[in-house]
């Protein structure tokens, strides 16, 4: 792209660049497959006669929609053979996203596993109705169905998203006040603190990938997730460090092990108290976090 840094095909694309790769994060919950189909979608963009384009954010969304379905769909059978549970690729995320509550609550993990459960031409409309507000019509030119079509795929999905999602959405101040409560008890292993800031039907996954240690599956209830966490973090000899950060647009933090990046631990808050804890090891998943400075998504 830089031997074109100054044509109109290349300042469109990264005046958009953003937008596309969120859509296709959101399609996909991992970066790198997203930055994928950002290269599949400029190489395509620049075979574009730009004098027949009405609307250029329009036609790149259909570009990386399409692009991303056809990656996802390869994906879902990659996943059906992935080693216990699988979670997003977590981002670094700008402050300006945990203030954009609609988009934060989009790129969250809770939302992102909920998107797991549609299939590949539902979760394409409803990230591209729900969170960026397309057009029916320019939906359905992405995904190659009929608008009317479109319409009842978006509330077949809505109704599916809004059955599974978190019944509140939280702000980021009040998800970051928990987070602290949490992560002094985690630090000093109060194991009292820790059952008073989880729920009582909290749900612990961990995914390493079958390359970290990690339960195979999730884990329910406060008392299994104490034991799990301050066991597990309890058998190392090495020094533990817990630093907050933010990670797909919430409050979450950065564990190391031996100053070396262990994972990430986003959570979900309901009601003042964790419901759902998501601890990423797989360090496939975490170059990014290692390597990347903060994204803005929009």
């Amino acid at each position: 792209m830089s031997d074109h840094a100054t044509d109109p095909a290349t300042e469109t694309f990264v005046a958009h660049r953003n937008l596309l790769f969120t859509v296709a994060y959101e399609m996909l919950g991992s970066a790198a497959d997203a930055e994928d189909v950002l290269q599949e979608t400029w190489l395509r963009w620049v075979e574009v006669d730009l004098g027949q384009v009405r609307d250029e954010r329009a036609y790149l969304v259909r570009i990386t929609t399409r692009q991303a379905l056809n990656r996802l769909r390869t994906m879902k059978r990659r996943r059906e053979l992935y080693v216990g549970s699988w979670l997003p690729e977590p981002l670094l995320t700008t402050p300006d996203v945990a203030d954009d509550v609609e988009l934060a609550e989009s790129v969250s993990m809770a939302l992102m596993l909920v998107l797991e459960t549609l299939s590949p031409t539902e979760r394409a409309v409803f990230v591209l109705r729900e969170v960026f507000d397309v057009s029916y019509d320019e939906i359905a030119a992405a995904v190659d169905k009929s608008p009317a079509a479109v319409r009842q795929i978006a509330h077949r999905a809505r109704l599916h998203v809004d059955a599974r999602r978190p019944r509140e959405v939280v702000s980021a101040s009040r998800t970051r006040a928990v987070l602290e409560s949490f992560q002094r008890a985690l630090e000093s292993s109060d194991l009292q603190g820790l059952l008073d800031v989880l729920a009582p039907e909290v749900v612990l996954m961990s995914d390493g990938g079958g390359i970290k240690q990690a339960a195979l599956r999730p884990i329910s209830g406060a008392e299994k997730v104490v034991r799990f966490m301050v066991g597990g973090l309890g058998r190392h000899e090495r020094p533990i460090t817990v630093a907050p950060t933010v990670v797909n647009g919430n409050p979450a933090l950065l564990v190391h092990l031996d100053g070396e990046i262990d994972g990430i631990m986003a959570i979900r808050v309901e009601n003042a108290r964790i419901t759902g804890l998501y601890y990423v090891r797989n360090p496939e998943k975490l170059t990014r976090v290692e390597s990347e400075t903060p994204l803005t998504l929009r």
